[in-house]
C-alpha cells in the first residue's frame, strides 16, 4: 500500500525538487531560490509517495496573512488531485497560525492552477502588469486572496 506524506524540505531534497521544476515550467526557479527561502524561514514542504517526490509547495508567513510563492506537482502525476490536496493541506497551516487569508499570484495563462484557486475560493483582487518573465516578453500575474472566515 501506497504512503503518502507531506514533510519539510531539506537543503538535501533540492536536487528533485529542481527535477520537477525545470521540468514543468519553463521559467523556473533555481535551487538557490529554494536555499534561499528556507534560510529566510519560508515554510517549504514536499509531499512524497512511498520515497517519490510528488510535489512541494512553498508558503511565506507575512504578518496576519499567508503567500503562496509556489506549488508544483510532477508533471506526469498531474491532474491526479495532488495539487488540491497540497493547496488544502497549506491553507490548514495558515489557518492553523491564526492568518487572516492567503494570497497568491498565478499566470493567466495557467488556467488549470486558476480553476483549483476558484474552486477553492480565492477571488480575484488585481493584476501585477508584466510580472513573469515569457517566451514574447513579459506575462502579468493576476492577484488571487482566500479570506478565512471564523467558521473555516
Amino acid at each position: 500500500m501506497a504512503v503518502f506524506s507531506i514533510r519539510p524540505m531539506t537543503e538535501a531534497d533540492v536536487p528533485a525538487v529542481m527535477l520537477v521544476e525545470t521540468q514543468i515550467y519553463e521559467f523556473p526557479w533555481s535551487g538557490r531560490n529554494f536555499i534561499d527561502s528556507m534560510r529566510a524561514g519560508y515554510r517549504l514542504h514536499c509531499m512524497w509517495l512511498d520515497q517519490q517526490l510528488v510535489g512541494y509547495i512553498v508558503l511565506m508567513h507575512v504578518v496576519d496573512e499567508f503567500h503562496l510563492l509556489n506549488i508544483s506537482v510532477r508533471a506526469d502525476l498531474q491532474g491526479r488531485g495532488h495539487g488540491k490536496h497540497l493547496l488544502l493541506w497549506g491553507l490548514d497551516q495558515a489557518r492553523a497560525a491564526g492568518a487572516s487569508g492567503m494570497l497568491l499570484e498565478v499566470r493567466p495563462s495557467n488556467t488549470s492552477a486558476r480553476a483549483l484557486y476558484e474552486k477553492q475560493g480565492f477571488k480575484l483582487i488585481g493584476v501585477r502588469k508584466n510580472y513573469y518573465p515569457a517566451r514574447e516578453g513579459r506575462e502579468d500575474a493576476l492577484v488571487m486572496f482566500k479570506k478565512f472566515s471564523a467558521m473555516e
